[in-house]
């Protein structure tokens, strides 16, 4: 894989900040800035432990510390484990639907409800997001491979879904629900519609993103199993190494 896939890039990394997964890090970022990703180019930044929100691409460059790990479900592989199952049960009356990106009132409250239900139950930092950054974070980049699977109970918007559909498997953006549904374990079932999808589509991978051990928000992602690990953050130019877990 070479440069040629990327025709216009803005790069540039993070100062220092306080690491958001180990409380006693510092943690920083190198960012691609692109306004005009392809597919292609999407997955395989991917494939290479890169992130996506909007049209920024990035991964984490901290110094001294390598503890986020990349992890990716095998699909094919995959089986599923009793809770998993509950879950399925619990959501038989769940309509879902899939769309390219959208902006609504209802998505800023569900995401702002669910950002203070997180910061008092998990003590997430609470802010809250308005109409632009939403729209630049989850709206704006997606392209022709970007989509929003939306949770409806009883004709209420439950939960969103952000993900991409790239050549080799479905990336996992961001999920977020409304807490009165929490009994429904939306995001254990999101995951398991997004299992669904790429067998549908003939795809191999789940990838999770970032999983930090001991983090408690990222410990649900080792129970989809068999799943693996990625070494490092490899350049466009070089292959991926990613090894069973």
């Amino acid at each position: 894989m070479n440069g040629p896939l990327i025709t216009e890039s803005i790069d540039f990394c993070t100062l220092d900040s306080k690491c958001a997964y180990l409380p006693d890090r510092k943690s920083r970022f190198f960012y691609r800035y692109i306004p005009n990703a392809t597919k292609k180019l999407c997955s395989e930044l991917i494939k290479r432990g890169y992130r996506r929100f909007g049209n920024s691409y990035f991964h984490p460059i901290c110094n001294g510390c390598n503890e986020c790990k990349n992890l990716r479900i095998d699909v094919e592989n995959f089986k599923l484990s009793r809770s998993q199952k509950k879950a399925l049960k619990r959501n038989k009356e769940t309509q879902v639907y899939i769309s390219k990106p959208s902006l609504t009132t209802e998505h800023i409250e569900l995401y702002n409800r669910y950002h203070k239900f997180k910061a008092q139950k998990s003590g997430w930092k609470y802010y809250e997001i308005d109409y632009e950054t939403y729209y630049t974070e989850f709206v704006v980049g997606a392209h022709d491979f970007g989509k929003e699977v939306l949770y409806f109970h009883d004709g209420k918007l439950v939960g969103v879904d952000l993900i991409d559909i790239l050549e080799d498997g479905i990336s996992s953006i961001y999920f977020y629900y409304d807490p009165d549904f929490e009994r429904l374990s939306l995001g254990i079932y999101s995951l398991l519609i997004q299992i669904e999808l790429a067998k549908k589509y003939g795809l191999k991978w789940i990838y999770l993103g970032y999983w930090v051990d001991g983090c408690a928000s990222f410990a649900y992602k080792t129970n989809f199993k068999p799943y693996q690990i990625l070494e490092g953050f490899p350049k466009l130019s070089e292959e991926p190494k990613w090894r069973p877990a």
